[in-house]
């Protein structure tokens, strides 16, 4: 006979492949009376169980509403589904009742009252999975192939927009694609992707437009800071939206004094690490003067810049990150 876990995991990786998020589930310890049985899984996405057993539906309530949070911010949890003791009962103090915010954590574990009356102990752990971010490379410059490589080995699934379509140069790419078929890019990259333009003189304001048109989580350019500062202006004097364009982190990339592509690449992809584990704040002690004085340069010297706005797109972030050496902006930046 199939073991039932077998199912459930079975269900874990169709929906990893899938790029869907879910939680799996799992009982640890059971007080009687209970219908779950330590070792009992199931895989809950935001909409509910899809498969498995943890327990009748005076679990599923508490069990759904944690993992929606897990699915948000990515921690697993315990929790503890308990019936509410009374005062005087020689019990432990009181379970948080469903409706009630559950800020009380009790060895790391987080305290639910039973919602129905009948009786028992659940503990189970949450555990949330989500789908592999996305990293959008518009452009088919040296920097642009070398960002393409390196990106996967940080768990990076990478699309690549480049003119033609040179899928013979981005052999770890997921997906590569025309950049003369903007319907098909639009269609084919999910929203909340990192995007990078590396155009690097090659279709720059093209490739530019093609990342604003992305539901992008946050936006790079491969350019030195006048460049960008030129670049900007042509695209909000074409009509793009001002805010959006302010939002377009330019020089792209860690202060690590990179001079080939490969390294610019990889100052570049620690910029998108950064965001990716800090919810792409913005990083402390970031401002023009220090990063400026992180190149060497004299502060006065250095271009003004105009200071980014908050982005239209829900899901793009400003970044103030200190900007990459001067040399960093090499292969035509």
């Amino acid at each position: 006979m199939t073991h039932p876990a077998l199912g459930v995991l079975a269900t874990a990786q169709r929906l990893q492949q899938n790029d869907q998020a879910f939680a799996l589930v799992s009982v640890l310890r059971v007080q009687a009376p209970a219908s779950a049985r330590p070792g009992d899984k199931a895989i809950v996405t935001a909409d509910g169980i899809v498969q498995g057993w943890i327990g009748g539906g005076c679990a599923q309530p508490a069990v759904l509403r944690t993992v929606r949070q897990a699915l948000v911010d990515g921690v697993a949890r315990v929790i503890r589904i308990a019936p509410e003791t009374r005062a005087g009962d020689g019990g432990a103090a009181p379970a948080r009742a469903l409706g009630e915010e559950f800020n009380d954590v009790l060895d790391d574990v987080l305290e639910f009252g039973m919602a129905c009356h009948s009786g028992g102990t659940l503990e189970l752990f949450i555990d949330p999975v989500l789908p592999r971010a996305s990293l959008t490379v518009i452009g088919d410059s040296p920097v642009a192939v070398a960002l393409a490589d390196l990106a996967p080995r940080v768990g990076l699934q990478v699309n690549v927009v480049a003119q033609g379509a040179q899928a013979e140069r981005f052999a770890s790419a997921a997906q590569v694609l025309a950049s003369d078929d903007a319907a098909g890019v639009a269609a084919r990259v999910a929203p909340g992707s990192f995007v990078v333009v590396a155009t690097q003189g090659r279709r720059d304001v093209q490739g530019l437009r093609a990342a604003l048109a992305l539901q992008a989580r946050q936006v790079w350019l491969v350019a030195s800071a006048r460049k960008a500062q030129v670049l900007k202006g042509a695209l909000v004097a074409a009509g793009a939206d001002a805010a959006q364009v302010a939002a377009i982190v330019a020089p792209a990339g860690q202060p690590i004094g990179a001079h080939t592509p490969e390294e610019v690449a990889l100052s570049v992809l620690a910029a998108v690490v950064a965001a990716r584990r800090q919810g792409a704040a913005p990083v402390a002690g970031a401002t023009r003067e220090s990063s400026t004085a992180a190149r060497g340069a004299d502060p006065s010297s250095a271009p003004a810049l105009t200071p980014p706005a908050p982005a239209l797109l829900p899901a793009m972030a400003v970044s103030t990150a200190p900007e990459p050496s001067a040399r960093s902006s090499c292969c035509g930046g």
